[in-house]
């Protein structure tokens, strides 16, 4: 993929202030590093990205995607370039991430985000999949970013609802309403995640306990959440 425009994807600072390294600390990529992703890094965004494991640990992946920790968000990330009637993956932005203490995933994504150098005549796809939806605070911010970016579209396949937050149900609208496809993650979205970002030993994906009723009510959830609105 040739990066020709030297203008960085677009994400606010607006309300969060400066973004120190530490809040991406633990920024882990599905594969090393290109070198060519080396450079693409400027000033102090050098320090976003450090060396850790390329794969999710296979327990990591299944506490959390099986919804067990309430208060971490593992999220796994691909870009795809459109090249001609055809979206092609670009291998090196791709990665998965989690919380940096009180700095959710997504926060920490827009963050990296800043540091990548894209054709803006191009069209791009992110696609997430995230262990919970994102809360109101951090679609907020996603609405922006879309707003901002009409360039890139976003789908997002997350493993559960995010129900802790007040006005989580109007913000998902919101962000439905910006472009971004919702989706609850499927057995074939899972089989996807533990194939391309878990270091799974050559194990396949084994289902947990009572995970195909945990879809079905969560994608009920989520399409009585998307075909409400606020009077």
């Amino acid at each position: 993929m040739a990066y020709k425009a030297p203008r960085s994807l677009k994400a606010s600072q607006e309300e969060d202030g400066p973004w120190p390294a530490e809040k991406v600390k633990e920024l882990r990529h599905g594969g090393q590093p290109s070198t060519n992703w080396q450079e693409q890094l400027k000033g102090s965004e050098e320090d976003l990205v450090a060396p850790a494991k390329p794969l999710m640990d296979a327990t990591t992946f299944k506490e959390n995607f099986a919804n067990t920790w309430e208060n971490e968000t593992e999220l796994c990330y691909e870009v795809e370039v459109l090249e001609g009637d055809t979206w092609a993956p670009v291998e090196e932005l791709q990665g998965f991430l989690c919380n940096q203490g009180p700095c959710h995933a997504e926060l920490c994504f827009l963050c990296l985000v800043r540091s990548w150098h894209v054709d803006e005549g191009k069209q791009y796809r992110l696609t997430w999949h995230i262990s919970w939806s994102p809360c109101p605070n951090c679609a907020q911010k996603l609405v922006k970013f879309l707003h901002d970016n009409s360039h890139v579209s976003l789908r997002i396949f997350a493993a559960g609802i995010q129900t802790t937050f007040s006005g989580h149900e109007d913000w998902l609208r919101k962000l439905r309403d910006s472009g971004a496809q919702l989706a609850i993650m499927t057995l074939k979205e899972l089989q996807h995640c533990w194939d391309t970002f878990v270091d799974n030993q050559g194990q396949p994906f084994e289902p947990w306990p009572n995970l195909v009723e945990h879809i079905q009510t969560e994608s009920q959830k989520l399409k009585d959440i998307l075909g409400n609105q606020k009077n």
